[in-house]
């Protein structure tokens, strides 16, 4: 029955979608949007005419030329003065509308020569709300040269390729098709509800008409509560593109389940939006289309409600990167993995690493191996030592977390830098690794032959446990101390392939460790260290303060996290660690063996609290919404843009060391709140120190992999204008608006 009602509905859709689909489309394909003829009316000189549709404009500064034919050279193009005005993008900038006409001097060395081949970019925009910009758009042309005595050459078409940029590589050879249908036909998109926590979503297509399978994306676009899970697409068609090699197409028809996660039962009506693109076969591509439908979804029972539940998968939220106007409207597909852009990558990586050195989470931790060198004194074989073992931690954490984003990112969780913080266990447990460092610097116990045949103290003295612990440990406490140059490597880990982002991660942890690799294994900057002594006794006491110093910070971020009951439990936890680290060292070296036994047993109990601490309820945070804050909700910053207000956007989290200091430092100045005043900017907060799905998305749409990130909205612009993470009142007032609206 269903079927049947399935295939009526698919008929009254047909007969209307013509005159509906492009309303809800609105973008015009860029061949439509800027339709360019051109031809060579007399021997030295191209003209060329571009019909611009209406509401549509053209760049004169985007507008350029250039051949690979040995025996052409072309000259600068003669082009009338355009429209002045000020661009949210580019500046002072001249636009065409309408009509534009102009002429492209050439040159040929080659008399033989019947054509001239050339590449054309120009690039464009929509400008009525919400505004649109296309990405450079070359078009290839082979133009007749006339005989000098014969009448004007009929005009080419211009071709019409894919589009570049982020619709999908660079532009097709073939020559344009005049008779490729509109979108809203050549795409049929209709989707219904199949039961009430499932959609059947259809494409539907002509005759040589194909679907990309990775560039569709699905999402319910208001408040109801609905969310559509992971995509599962059925088995394609292996298509050879000419820009993505071997890609997943789907011809003539698509049908595609959606799963649905529902917050209630009740029966309503969600707004389905569906982002795909298409092509038509040695023809051209078309942009990323966009369609709005409104389904109604039946009443579910909580039975069906609980099944949807335990079956469904979340979809990551897809990335969303600027074009060349820097307009954030057209999502992108993963970056290209070529050799350049790896090693690249891993230059950034490496780079990020080395300056980790120098954040305040990690100097504490690295101020032990200073003691540790030190006693190395003249002999390279222990520098040596202490700087590959010292290695050899930081690359198996950075691997281990490496690969456990890797794991979790492949399930279908979106996770960002720093996640780990996010969870009071650990955090918990990085306390007690703080206060046991601290105490075991000192000197309250120390770890002997008796556990482990170690034999040295850990991370404080020599020996490979201790080096390899201190590298663990300065992986771990530098996650919240992301060093600008980390951010590119990072995201492009996020989205490279598991090998790729597996070498991202231990280049990081590679630069974190070479500066101790330069001092193990070049002689004279180790002996530029000083030399061993009774001062290293001391020096090594001094350390456990900003072991303690660390571990109190760790619980302020764990309250703001679970309350100050989790900072009462695991201090009590930390006391019974203390007290059980202190009878252990007493009894070893009293030689009782049933003390060392009961201190172990005291040492399991300490535990408890890291267990106990997950599971406490998050404290309820009152949302700031005032003259000078709002807190952060989608449904708050669409409201905001859709009534034309500037926001500028703060995600942060509380155990984010560069985010507090930007706060300190810049966000929480008179001339910031000056600046929001007179602009009339909304400035909106994101608290990202507890997992909160809405504002993860939010980091994935700007390719961020962690916080801070700072945004500013102008209005109702598709885009919005990413700041530098280290921020300045100089990068703020270049973002926001002049004046108050």
């Amino acid at each position: 029955m269903s079927r049947v009602l399935f295939a009526i509905l698919i008929a009254l859709y047909c007969a209307v979608a013509p005159a509906s689909a492009q309303e809800q489309d609105g973008l015009l394909p860029v061949e439509q949007a800027f339709t360019l003829r051109a031809e060579i009316r007399e021997p030295g000189q191209i003209a060329l005419d571009w019909t611009i549709a209406k509401n549509y404009y053209l760049y004169k500064s985007r507008i350029s030329a250039k051949t690979s034919q040995a025996a052409t050279t072309l000259g600068t193009f003669d082009l009338p003065k355009g429209i002045e005005r000020t661009d949210e993008f580019f500046g002072d900038v001249e636009i065409y509308h309408d009509t534009l006409a102009a002429t492209l001097p050439y040159t040929l060395t080659d008399a033989s020569a019947t054509h001239v081949e050339l590449t054309v970019t120009v690039q464009g925009c929509h400008e009525v709300d919400p505004k649109i910009c296309y990405p450079p758009h070359p078009t290839k042309l082979s133009l007749a040269i006339p005989a000098r005595a014969a009448a004007a050459a009929p005009a080419f078409a211009s071709n019409f390729g894919k589009p570049g940029g982020l619709l999908g590589g660079n532009v097709s050879s073939a020559l344009v098709d005049d008779e490729a249908l509109p979108a809203e036909q050549a795409f049929v998109f209709e989707a219904i509800a199949v039961s009430p926590t499932e959609l059947l979503a259809r494409w539907t297509m002509p005759k040589g008409y194909y679907l990309y399978r990775d560039k569709t994306v699905m999402s319910v676009e208001d408040d109801s509560g609905v969310t559509v899970g992971k995509l599962d697409f059925p088995p394609g068609v292996d298509h050879v593109d000419e820009h993505f090699g071997t890609v997943v197409v789907y011809f003539n028809q698509l049908e595609l389940p959606l799963s649905l996660s529902r917050s209630t039962g009740t029966a309503q009506a969600i707004s389905l939006r569906a982002e795909f693109q298409g092509c038509k076969e040695d023809g051209i591509c078309y942009p990323v289309m966009q369609r709005m439908l409104d389904v109604d979804l039946p009443l579910a029972s909580s039975d069906e409600l609980a099944a949807a539940a335990r079956n469904f998968v979340a979809a990551p939220p897809p990335a969303i990167a600027a074009d060349a106007s820097g307009d954030n409207a057209l999502r992108s597909t993963p970056p290209e993995v070529t050799a350049m852009a790896i090693v690249w990558a891993l230059l950034f990586a490496l780079l990020g690493g080395v300056i980790l050195n120098l954040m305040p989470c990690v100097l504490p931790v690295l101020s032990l191996k200073v003691i540790g060198l030190a006693e190395s004194g003249s002999s390279l074989a222990k520098a040596r030592s202490h700087a590959l073992w010292y290695t050899a931690g930081v690359l198996t954490s950075f691997a281990a977390i490496g690969l456990l984003v890797i794991a979790l990112r492949a399930a279908g969780q979106a996770l960002g830098w720093g996640f780990q913080l996010q969870q009071p266990g650990f955090v918990a447990l990085l306390v007690y690794v703080l206060l046991a460092v601290g105490l075991s610097l000192s000197g309250v116990f120390s770890i002997g032959a008796g556990m482990g045949g170690v034999g040295q103290n850990l991370a404080g003295k020599t020996g490979p446990a201790g080096d390899f612990f201190t590298g663990g440990l300065a992986c771990v406490v530098a996650s919240p101390c992301t060093a600008p140059f980390m951010g590119p490597a990072l995201a492009f880990a996020f989205a490279a392939s598991p090998v790729v982002a597996l070498l991202i991660f231990l280049a990081l942890g590679l630069g974190l460790a070479l500066p101790f690799l330069l001092i193990g294994f070049i002689p004279a900057l180790a002996s530029r260290l000083p030399k061993p002594g009774a001062w290293m006794e001391t020096f090594k006491q001094v350390l456990a303060f900003p072991m303690y110093l660390t571990a109190v910070w760790l619980l302020w971020v764990l309250g703001k996290q679970r309350g100050v009951d989790a900072i009462g439990i695991v201090l009590a936890g930390g006391v019974v660690l203390a007290l059980a680290l202190w009878w252990y060292e007493r009894s070893r070296w009293s030689g009782n063996m049933l003390g060392r036994a009961i201190a172990v047993l005291v040492l399991i109990a300490s535990l408890a609290p890291l267990w106990f601490v997950g599971t406490l309820a998050p404290p309820a945070v009152a949302s700031v919404d005032s003259d000078t804050e709002v807190t952060y909700s989608r449904a708050k910053l669409d409201a905001l843009r859709a009534e034309g207000r500037t926001v500028f956007v703060n995600m942060t989290a509380d155990w984010c060391v560069t985010c507090k200091a930007n706060e300190r430092n810049v966000l929480a100045t008179d001339a910031f709140r000056d600046t929001m005043t007179r602009t009339g900017a909304v400035y909106m907060k994101g608290d990202w120190t507890n997992v909160d799905p809405e504002i993860t998305a939010f980091l994935q749409q700007h390719n961020s992999v962690g916080v801070p990130l700072y945004v500013v909205f102008r209005g109702t612009q598709t885009a919005g204008t990413v700041l530098p993470t280290v921020l300045t009142m100089r990068a703020i007032e270049a973002a926001l608006p002049t004046a108050a609206r």
